[in-house]
């Protein structure tokens, strides 16, 4: 595997986080606490390995070629570049804006489970709120960026 092969692998991560997080809210939905929190370890997993996965093959690309960053190609037609920046933006800085929401809704997610965690309960419910949707954008958002950028238009 080479560092041109992360890209794919960062889609199938942000695929597999997007299902985990869709799971995670119908098992909360369905008040299977249990399980929700499974879902949402495992979710925090993927990202996790995605984010070092992304951060490894921009690094690799700008000590190989001296560009770390993916030029959407000029010979793609100008709708596809309308709609890739269209998603890529929001995406960019909607991703940046919500990882610390992200961190401190699973903190405080594990804390509900300590004795004397009730309180967290409900700063978890209401932080989550506007975490998961944000959280859920940007994953689906990143499977999007990649399909255009390397499969559509590559």
């Amino acid at each position: 595997m080479t560092y041109q092969d992360l890209p794919a692998l960062n889609a199938i991560l942000n695929l597999i986080s997007t299902l985990l997080l869709l799971r995670g809210f119908l098992l909360i939905r369905q008040k299977d606490v249990a399980r929700h929190r499974q879902m949402m370890i495992a979710a925090m997993v993927s990202s996790a390995v995605f984010l070092t996965s992304y951060l490894t093959y921009h690094t690799l690309r700008q000590m190989d070629s001296g560009i770390g960053h993916t030029v959407f190609p000029e010979y793609a037609p100008d709708v596809l570049r309308y709609i890739y920046y269209g998603i890529l933006i929001p995406h960019v800085v909607l991703a940046a804006l919500v990882l610390p929401f992200v961190l401190i809704t699973f903190y405080r997610g594990l804390k509900t489970q300590q004795k004397g965690g009730s309180p967290y309960v409900a700063r978890h419910r209401r932080i989550a709120r506007f975490t998961f949707p944000v959280w859920l954008f940007v994953s689906v958002t990143g499977v999007v960026v990649y399909l255009l950028l390397y499969q559509i238009a590559p």
